[in-house]
């Protein structure tokens, strides 16, 4: 980890990943990608470019932003620290600069494009040759799982970030162009063996009768086919009775030598839909004579409804009037507890007082008969002298105890093998007293690297600090001065781990490692009782931290291991 500063001056530890040495991406291309405009040809490093495969051109263009992060619908809110800091979406081509904040490839490009750039988070000047591809977040941020792009398109499959062009490739619920590429129409791709056999105006469609094929649209195919010499149709007069069915042409002189018949049947069709017309004036009349027997009903039922409805708007009224009455009730009967409460508790301390008062007129009577009983019994006042000395002396010996029992502790629970397990007890109090400023800090118990190795300890902020501060758990690491700093090398340069332990059965640990910068003065030989802590101002944030299992009976566990394995000995 790198080195930046928080508000206070307090240093902050960001990860190293391996570098490349400048922004300028491989060259070598997937087969068949075609990526968007404004993008490198391969927008990934070597190690991953497996893991993109062979995609469809579509596919592979809309898998790509063309400016910013990725806006991918996440199963679960990503990170902060897999965030840009310009765009403030998820990273795409992450690339880290020398102060330790990560940006999108595009956003750092349009900052260094500029006169004089610099980072937005902490205006430090930026260079083209001090910024580098952040490989192992790159990594994290394409195991990252995201719902399907064509999610608001009914796809309800979730897959890892880096498996969109894939499974692009087949969702049938993509949106792509007709596969004939005269069409301009596009549609699902579960659509498509629709399309192409109805919708589409440039397929190929055969007649039913002739079976010539020719690309048709819908009503030109119909029109066709009704007109379509070899079509089989039946007699336009069919509908009042003839039956006569034939090819189009025998239709028509069918037409002009059965004029007559058609004549007749058109006539009986005629007489009995006016049958039929008289039929239904009859019903008619006689529904319109019951007409005004139901009109007056209709008339008598809204007068009763009327009547109905003034009964209870006045019933709701007298409910109300009720409710108000026995609301008064309530509070008079609430005040009435009170007396009654305030009452009891003043008897109750009448009678203490009055035993208190019984006990001192005896302990007085019982002094007054000891002082005249004579010379040779001790003064009231010399046993009151006698009685402060040895309270003194109660006192420094419970302060003596005090200081051998916090030692004891301290011996008791240090580690000499590099490793601390900090239980923190009373979280939410602990935490409260943060947000309220009254005890912004915890500081673990020392623990060391050996029995004559460096003495270190823990530094947790429950409420955050400094860019955290309000929405994580900052956890920083703290280098003490020790009784064999003489005998050890410095700076201290052994790699730290910073872990929140789950409690759960999932075991899900949250981690975070560094390494010390040697240039940094918290890693010198201390020269006051401890150095500047260095650390993670966004450790964790509490939104995570508070929803899961890292919590439990009100209590947390952080771990930090010094890793020791090429200590040598003092």
């Amino acid at each position: 980890m790198s080195a930046g500063h928080s508000v206070d001056g307090r240093e902050v530890q960001v990860p190293l990943q391996q570098v490349a040495p400048s922004l300028a991406p491989p060259l070598s291309v997937a087969p068949l990608i075609t990526p968007p405009p404004n993008r490198p040809a391969n927008p990934w490093p070597p190690s991953d470019s497996s893991q993109v495969g062979v995609l469809h051109s579509g596919a592979a263009a809309a898998f790509l932003p063309l400016h910013g992060g990725f806006t991918d619908h996440f199963v679960e809110s990503p990170e902060e620290k897999y965030r840009c800091e310009s765009c403030r979406l998820v990273l795409c081509q992450p690339r880290q600069t020398e102060c330790g904040h990560r940006f999108c490839q595009s956003c750092i490009a349009r900052i260094l494009s500029g006169p004089k750039p610099v980072c937005p988070a902490d205006m430090e000047p930026l260079f083209s040759n001090k910024i580098f591809r952040d490989v192992c977040c790159h990594r994290e941020i394409m195991a990252l799982k995201v719902h399907c792009r064509s999610e608001k398109q009914g796809c309800q499959e979730c897959m890892n970030l880096q498996q969109i062009p894939e499974h692009l490739n087949v969702c049938p619920f993509f949106e792509v162009p007709c596969p004939l590429g005269k069409c301009k129409e596009r549609m699902m791709r579960k659509e498509i063996p629709e399309h192409l056999s109805y919708r589409c105006k440039h397929r190929q469609a055969a007649c039913d009768f002739c079976a010539a094929n020719m690309p048709l649209a819908d009503l030109q195919l119909a029109s066709h086919q009704h007109e379509c010499p070899k079509a089989q149709v039946s007699c336009p007069f069919h509908g009042y009775g003839c039956s006569y069915k034939a090819l189009n042409q025998e239709v028509r002189q069918h037409q002009n030598t059965c004029a007559a018949e058609h004549l007749r049947l058109m006539l009986v069709k005629n007489i009995s839909l006016e049958s039929k017309v008289d039929e239904v004036k009859d019903e008619l009349m006689d529904k319109c004579k019951v007409l005004p027997v139901f009109s007056t009903r209709l008339c008598e039922l809204e007068k009763h409804n009327t009547e109905l409805r003034e009964k209870n708007r006045h019933l709701e009224q007298k409910v109300v009037s009720m409710q108000k009455l026995m609301s008064s009730h309530s509070e008079k009967l609430l005040e009435v507890e009170l007396e009654l409460r305030s009452l009891t508790l003043l008897r109750e301390e009448l009678d203490k007082l009055r035993l208190s008062l019984d006990s001192v007129r005896s302990r007085l009577c019982a002094l007054e008969q000891g002082g005249r009983s004579g010379g040779g019994t001790l003064t009231l006042a010399s046993l009151e002298t006698q009685l402060h000395r040895h309270g003194d002396m109660l006192s420094v010996h419970d302060i003596r105890l005090a200081d051998m029992d916090l030692r004891f502790q301290v011996l008791e629970t240090a580690s000499y093998n590099g490793t601390l397990i900090w239980k923190i007890r009373d979280y939410k109090r602990r935490k409260q007293e943060a947000v309220a400023a009254k005890t912004l800090s915890l500081y673990s118990q020392p623990f060391y690297t050996g029995y004559f190795g460096y003495k270190m300890c823990a530094r947790v902020y429950l409420n955050g600090d400094g860019m955290g501060k309000g929405t994580h758990l900052s956890l920083f690491f703290v280098v003490m001065r020790g009784e064999y700093d003489a005998l050890l090398p410095w700076p201290f340069k052994q790699k730290v781990n910073l872990m929140l332990m789950d409690q759960g059965p999932a075991r899900k640990h949250l981690g975070d490692a560094f390494k010390p910068d040697p240039n940094s003065s918290s890693f010198r030989r201390p020269a006051a009782e401890m150095n500047i802590a260095s650390g993670c101002p966004l450790f964790v944030s509490q939104s995570v931290l508070e929803s899961a299992s890292y919590i439990k009976d009100d209590t947390i566990f952080i771990k930090v291991t010094v890793d020791t394995s090429d200590l040598p000995d003092p």
